[in-house]
């Protein structure tokens, strides 16, 4: 989750390395998406795919879809170096790169696919980034990307309240005007059609966008987020998965 582009600025730079910022997201997200680039991978056979998880953080992500891309190489890219110590433990390969131009230690076209997962939400560029990912795939290649939404259920509601929504922040030193209280890093946050628009205009092909519950929902609000998820541009997670052009 906390690969940026150029090298983020020095502040955002100590923030992303400091251990106690959280680098991993919901196991439900993770499932999901990896069942999505699992049926459009298929089976390895002969030919496995190259999956580069971009942001992976500390990992989890990449273990948690492991089972579904068995046979198929997994590879961890982040910016962090502390990060990428923790990804080590669950991905045997795992190198640092950055979402600038030629910044992926990757030749143009050598990826099947990219996991961009949590990512694009904490970059200063990321028409940039996109630029990178498009050319680290080949062509057909699949980018599987989530992000939070912006228009969720709940942020609708609080918004109308006069609320700052979930997911957005304001500062590095704190939450101000929302609930919660976990400060991530969070510089933009996309609706479904924001995100359709920006990824099919960097040349990707939109295949499909879905939704994803959110972990940190209150326990009383969860069975109701997971049935947001049948309207997409309504759920709490978006999950995007497009082709390279």
């Amino acid at each position: 989750m906390t690969t940026t582009t150029s090298g983020p600025p020095a502040r955002l730079r100590d923030f992303y390395e400091n251990p106690a910022v959280p680098v991993a997201s919901g196991d439900a997200r993770s499932l999901r998406q990896a069942r999505i680039l699992a049926a459009a991978l298929g089976p390895a056979t002969s030919s496995p795919a190259t999956v580069l998880d971009v942001g992976c953080g500390d990992g989890t992500a990449a273990a948690t879809a492991a089972p579904l891309l068995a046979g198929h190489r997994v590879i961890g890219v982040d910016w962090s170096q502390d990060a990428l110590k923790r990804a080590h433990a669950h991905l045997p390969d795992v190198v640092r790169g950055e979402l600038t131009d030629g910044g992926l230690p990757f030749a143009d076209g050598s990826a099947d696919a990219v996991l961009f997962s949590e990512v694009i939400e904490h970059l200063v560029d990321p028409d940039s980034a996109l630029d990178e990912l498009r050319r680290v795939l080949r062509p057909g290649g699949h980018l599987m990307l989530s992000t939070p939404n912006l228009a969720a259920w709940y942020n609708r509601g609080l918004l109308l309240a006069g609320v700052q929504p979930v997911f957005s922040e304001v500062s590095l030193r704190g939450i101000h005007g929302r609930p919660g209280a976990e400060v991530v890093g969070h510089l933009r946050l996309y609706t479904a059609r924001a995100l359709r628009e920006f990824v099919a205009a960097s040349g990707f092909e939109v295949v499909r966008l879905s939704g994803a519950p959110f972990h940190g929902v209150p326990r009383p609000l969860r069975a109701l987020d997971r049935l947001a998820c049948a309207v997409p541009s309504a759920s709490s997670i978006l999950l995007l998965h497009a082709r390279r052009t």
